[in-house]
């Protein structure tokens, strides 16, 4: 069952917990330090277990508009460095309100580029120009976009008044209604099928055929809600808004990329109802037996909660979440390859929830939200194999909010231009590339267990996720201390025993260590020592935005001795630290 969303919190609520800091909920009280944890994983490169594909490649935000901004085009940048060098492994960015009505003047929860509108005749005007905007951003960056048709221009709207929603950040719940009139089927669905045409259409007479068949294409999000789609509505309604935009894009380019329907509830009714009818419905645009499906869309959210004075994640909701998508997936033979997209997958709902509103989210600025992203990625690839699905993406819901506080607790990937923990695991994750390779853990928590319980008692999760190159002559080990309680916990002391390596890699190898941790890679915990300041000057900004890029271990190993196929490494990972541990041969680089 999906989390309860964070529309439901009440307004009491969220004034009581604003009492908290998000530096207060996201601190637990030092205890004193416990014995280290004695960890041994092993890692057996003789062992392939499917492809590392870069799935994390993946981002998305509500708000549009801030992808042309001074901070976003700065982290846009950022994503665009994460691509794989193959162009056809890009970064790609989803957004919504891509088609709603307004002057481009972004806002939390909201945002909009007056694609369409009508003259007094109800003739239809198009304007590209601010979606031509985030668009070309994106692409001068080495992003791509997963193009999300919606929400409803207010012209084509069956009820349009009141068009835009209150939200209140400052307040973190919405204290109006939501589903106002930009969530809402069309009053024409000819008019829209012709808008979905006319945007496909001019996206490859800007960009050209051969990038946007490169291009992801859905319409709409979690129409299985009634934050998104009203009482009002029908699932049929639903699935002929979807059946004519489908159509429109597949007339402008029939070699389009479409699927869908990036429902909230994975593997709940609404999402069953909507493969059946892609599957085996009847078209309501074409007539025919149908709907093409590309790939297929749900997502997938944990729930965290404020325990005794300290957050507790909720990462078995999310991993239930996606048991129940793929199962569902699985249970269509047709579906068997269809590439999946996790469109979103993330460990709570809101990401313009403050944790300083919600004390709840004070996971967001430090580590832990780091090393949950790394135990969550990892256990994903984990259970696509065990369902027999193709996973191809993961789409991460954060981004920034312009010129907000600093470290103010959104769910976001850099705070004013300040990269956050959670971004350098998603550049740990860059640097995996070839195959994925076996490992095994003494403090592994079985993946069972953590999908009916979470990471709850005494025993860290402490395991790894590695890759072969062998072209690459490189491989690459992430390994992560997790625990779903934000308390303080011993450090482990792990030992990396490799074996099966290559011949090649016989001799010394090079051996770059990066890490996550309070002391690298880590703005957040400078910026507390530095008094937590509202408005850092020009030289604390520096120091933070250095602080924010993925940091080598100080004072590690720079080479290994690999003899007969074998290596072992060894150093300590405090609690909710990451470590990127790269080994190089031959004549390759870092």
């Amino acid at each position: 069952m999906r989390p309860t969303p964070f529309f439901a919190l009440t307004l009491a609520t969220a004034v009581s917990a604003a009492r908290l800091s998000a530096a207060e909920v996201a601190t637990p009280a030092a205890t004193s330090p416990a014995a280290p944890l004695a960890v041994s994983i092993n890692i057996n490169a003789a062992q392939d277990i499917g492809e590392m594909k870069p799935f994390w490649r993946f981002f998305g935000a509500d708000e549009p508009n801030y992808a042309t901004m001074k901070d976003g085009r700065k982290l846009l940048t950022e994503l665009g460095e994460l691509r794989s060098k193959d162009s056809a492994q890009s970064t790609f960015f989803r957004a919504h309100n891509l088609l709603s009505t307004g002057d481009g003047t972004p806002a939390p929860k909201w945002g909009s580029t007056n694609v369409y509108t009508e003259d007094a005749q109800g003739h239809p005007i198009y304007n590209w120009t601010i979606l031509d905007n985030i668009f070309d951003t994106y692409l001068a960056r080495g992003v791509r976009p997963y193009a999300e048709i919606g929400f409803m221009p207010k012209a084509l709207s069956t009820r349009p008044e009141p068009y835009q929603h209150e939200w209140r950040p400052a307040q973190g719940t919405n204290p109006g209604n939501l589903t106002t009139g930009w969530a809402s089927p069309p009053n024409d669905y000819a008019k829209w099928e012709e808008l979905a045409y006319q945007w496909a259409k001019h996206s490859v007479e800007r960009y050209g055929r051969a990038e946007v068949e490169k291009w992801y294409w859905e319409v709409w999000n979690e129409a299985d809600i009634v934050q998104y789609w009203p009482n009002s509505a029908t699932r049929e309604d639903f699935f002929q808004m979807h059946d004519y935009a489908i159509a429109g894009v597949r007339r402008a380019l029939p070699s389009a990329r479409v699927g869908g329907m990036d429902a909230a509830s994975a593997g709940g009714q609404f999402m069953g109802a909507f493969l059946e009818h892609a599957l085996h419905g009847t078209n309501y645009a074409t007539g025919q037996k149908g709907t093409p499906l590309d790939f297929v869309s749900f997502h997938v959210k944990g729930q965290p909660a404020l325990v005794d004075g300290h957050v507790r994640m909720g990462i078995s909701n999310q991993l239930r979440n996606l048991t129940n998508g793929f199962n569902q997936i699985a249970a269509h033979p047709e579906l068997k390859n269809t590439p999946i997209i996790i469109g979103e997958s993330d460990p709570d709902t809101c990401a313009a929830c403050t944790a300083r509103v919600n004390p709840q989210n004070g996971y967001r600025n430090g580590t832990l939200y780091a090393s949950y992203s790394a135990a969550t990625f990892g256990r994903e690839l984990a259970m696509a194999d065990k369902a027999g699905v193709n996973l191809e993406g993961v789409i991460t819901w954060a981004f920034e909010f312009e010129d907000q506080a600093y470290f103010d607790g959104f769910r976001v990937l850099a705070t004013n231009g300040i990269d956050l923990p959670v971004l350098n695991t998603f550049r740990m994750f860059s640097k995996m590339s070839g195959r994925r390779i076996a490992v095994t853990s003494s403090h592994e928590i079985p993946l069972n267990t953590i999908i009916q319980s979470g990471v709850r008692g005494a025993q860290p999760d402490v395991t790894a996720l590695a890759s072969l190159d062998v072209a690459a002559n490189r491989m690459a080990i992430m390994v992560w201390h997790y625990h779903d309680d934000d308390v303080p916990g011993p450090v482990a002391d792990v030992s990396l025993a490799l074996a099966g390596l290559p011949a090649a890699a016989t001799g010394t190898a090079r051996l770059t260590h990066w890490r996550i941790d309070d002391e690298h890679s880590n703005a957040y915990s400078a910026w507390k020592k530095m008094g937590s300041p509202a408005g850092p000057n020009a030289n604390q900004y520096r120091q933070l935005v250095a602080a924010g890029q993925l940091a080598k271990l100080a004072d590690a190993p720079t080479a290994v001795t690999v003899a007969e196929g074998t290596a072992t490494l060894k150093f300590a990972l405090p609690r909710q630290g990451v470590s990127l541990v790269l080994l190089e041969w031959g004549t390759g680089t870092n």
